[in-house]
């Protein structure tokens, strides 16, 4: 894969490898370009990464293709693709697939269907590369990066939260709740469990600081529908979240929620914005309701 920079005023005299990490390529893409079959090129000359560039030089980097992750099983199955181009896939994950194949879920997951849609598409690069995950039983839209490159741009812009991504959730009304409002307390380990995760105070070991944003769309007599959305990614965080409130998620049993109407975690992302990192368009993706909870609604 190829990708052009030019040099500008500011980078005149700078080194090949400053300039290529202003753009994002890491040590390891870096690493990668020259040891498993790609080019660094000034002006259509090969390059080390030493040389030093001058205003105007046309520096051209050519990334070598990534082959499938041989943990991963290239399963085929159709997907819910909702945008893709050659450099990202956003995908409207059904609930009751956990989003990265491990010892929990060799099979039938989002990775390794993922995994088999780039072979049966037969793209250059096979490797999956996981930018948002979900829950196994959340619903809703999921970023994949179609190589590596993508892949460490998103990330860092996950860590300056440029990525906005937004929830619909139905929970059990409560009287804590407002019409909107931020939720900023810490979340950690639950004590005695390796999978909960609690509210607990700044000073626990294992506090992380964690601020979802929420605002109600609909009240029926013994649920809410709310629109969230996370400013920090901490492990289960709307539902530990919600629960604190007094309004754990419908179907959420583990932070009590009650499963009587629905069989799962009523959580779907439903809306995901960002910058694309390579053309810097405006990219703005949404899914609707899925079946389960809009009955809810419609039947309340």
């Amino acid at each position: 894969m190829r990708f052009d920079f030019m040099a500008t005023k500011t980078q005149d005299g700078i080194l090949l490898k400053t300039l290529l990490k202003q753009h994002g390529i890491s040590k390891n893409l870096l690493a990668k370009i020259k040891f498993d079959g790609g080019d660094l090129l000034v002006n259509g000359s090969k390059q080390n990464a030493i040389h030093r560039v001058s205003e105007g030089d046309q520096v051209t980097i050519l990334i070598p293709s990534e082959t499938a992750t041989v943990t991963l099983k290239q399963q085929e199955v159709p997907l819910a693709v909702v945008y893709e181009d050659d450099h990202l896939l956003v995908l409207d994950k059904p609930a009751g697939i956990a989003s990265v194949t491990g010892v929990n879920y060799p099979d039938s997951t989002m990775s390794n269907y993922v995994a088999g849609y780039l072979k049966a598409q037969d793209y250059e690069n096979q490797k999956v590369h996981v930018v948002t995950r979900l829950d196994k039983d959340t619903s809703g839209l999921m970023l994949f990066a179609k190589h590596g490159y993508a892949h460490s741009l998103l990330d860092k812009m996950l860590q300056k939260k440029r990525v906005t991504k937004r929830y619909f959730a139905l929970v059990h009304t409560s009287d804590q709740l407002k019409q909107s409002a931020e939720i900023q307390v810490p979340i950690g380990r639950k004590d005695g469990s390796i999978i909960e995760r609690a509210v607990v105070d700044a000073e626990h070991p294992t506090a992380k600081f964690a601020h979802t944003s929420y605002e109600i769309v609909k009240t029926q007599a013994h649920f809410t529908l709310v629109d969230i959305q996370l400013h920090t990614g901490r492990t289960h965080q709307i539902r530990v979240h919600f629960a604190h409130l007094g309004a754990p998620l419908l179907g959420d049993d583990l932070y009590g929620g009650k499963r009587e109407k629905i069989s799962r975690q009523a959580l779907h992302c439903h809306f995901l914005s960002f910058k694309h990192p390579i053309t810097e368009q405006e990219i703005m993706q949404e899914s609707p309701l899925p079946q389960d909870m809009q009955a809810l609604l419609e039947n309340a």
